[in-house]
C-alpha cells in the first residue's frame, strides 16, 4: 500500500485552510495532539502565515518516528481539529486523495464524503465507521436536544423543548427576523423539524432495542445530514430573552 504523500498534503491543506482560521488555532490543536516542536522546512511558494504554520506542522510530524497507521491517524485528526465544519469536506478529499485517509466504500470514506456539521463528527464518527448506525443517530440527536436547551437556556427537553424555543411567536431562538410571513415561515419550519426529529429519530432510538428499530447505513447518513442542517440553523440563531 503507498503511503501519503505528506509534502504534497502539508501544502494542499495548508493551502485550503489559509483563510478559515488563525495561527492560534493551529497551535493550540498541535499543543493537544502532537507532543513534539514544530520544525521548519522551507518553501519559497507558500507566502500565508496560516498556510505555512500547517505545513510546517503536517511535515514535523512526518519527520517523527511511529508506527505509520498511528501517524497517519493523528494527521487525520489534527487536520480535522483545525478545518472549520464547512471545509470539512474538502479537506478529506485531500486526505482520501493523498492516501491519508480510507477510500472504496468504507465507512470511514461514506462518512468523511457528506461533509457533516462539526457536532455530528464529534458524536457520531467513531460509531458509524464500526458500524454502529443506530447510536450513531442517537447520539448526534442526543446532543442536538442539549445544544438546544443550553442555547435557549431551558428546563425542557425533546419535542416539547423545540415547539417550545423556536417558535416564530414565543421562541427565545431565532434564525430570522421575523418581520415577514416569509420569515415566520422558516422559523415555524426549524420548530417542526426540530420537533419531528426528536418524535420520529431521536425517541425510537432512546426507548426501543437497536435490534427492533434497526436503521441502514443510507438512513442513517441522511438522517445525519438533516441533523447537521439543524445544528447549523442553530449556529445561526440568535438568543432573545422573553
Amino acid at each position: 500500500m503507498n503511503q501519503p504523500n505528506y509534502r504534497l498534503i502539508a501544502v494542499k491543506i495548508g493551502d485550503a485552510l489559509k483563510y478559515g482560521i488563525s495561527v492560534n488555532e493551529v497551535g493550540r490543536a498541535a499543543s493537544a495532539l502532537l507532543k513534539f516542536p514544530k520544525q521548519a522546512f522551507p518553501n519559497d511558494s507558500i507566502t500565508s502565515v496560516r498556510a505555512k504554520t500547517v505545513h510546517d506542522w503536517i511535515l514535523s510530524l512526518a519527520a517523527q518516528e511511529m508506527e505509520s497507521g498511528v501517524r497517519n491517524r493523528l494527521l487525520v485528526k489534527f487536520c480535522h481539529t483545525i478545518t472549520p465544519s464547512e471545509l470539512r469536506g474538502q479537506i478529506d478529499q485531500i486526505l482520501r486523495e493523498e492516501g491519508a485517509l480510507g477510500t472504496g466504500g468504507t465507512g470511514e470514506a461514506e462518512f468523511a464524503a457528506r461533509n457533516f456539521h462539526s457536532e455530528v463528527y464529534k458524536h457520531s464518527r467513531t460509531l458509524y465507521v464500526e458500524g454502529h448506525c443506530f447510536h450513531a443517530v442517537f447520539e448526534a440527536a442526543k446532543a442536538y436536544n442539549k445544544a438546544v436547551r443550553e442555547k435557549a437556556k431551558s428546563a425542557k427537553d425533546g419535542e416539547a423543548l423545540m415547539l417550545d424555543v423556536w417558535g416564530f411567536d414565543k421562541g427565545v431562538l431565532m434564525v430570522t427576523p421575523c418581520k415577514s410571513e416569509t420569515d415566520r415561515n422558516v422559523q415555524d419550519g426549524i420548530k417542526f423539524l426540530s420537533a419531528g426529529l426528536m418524535r420520529a429519530i431521536r425517541n425510537p432510538t432512546a426507548h426501543e432495542p437497536a435490534v427492533d428499530w434497526p436503521i441502514t447505513k443510507e438512513d442513517a447518513l441522511d438522517n445525519l445530514s438533516f441533523l447537521s442542517f439543524l445544528y447549523r440553523q442553530l449556529d445561526k440563531a440568535a438568543y432573545f430573552k422573553r
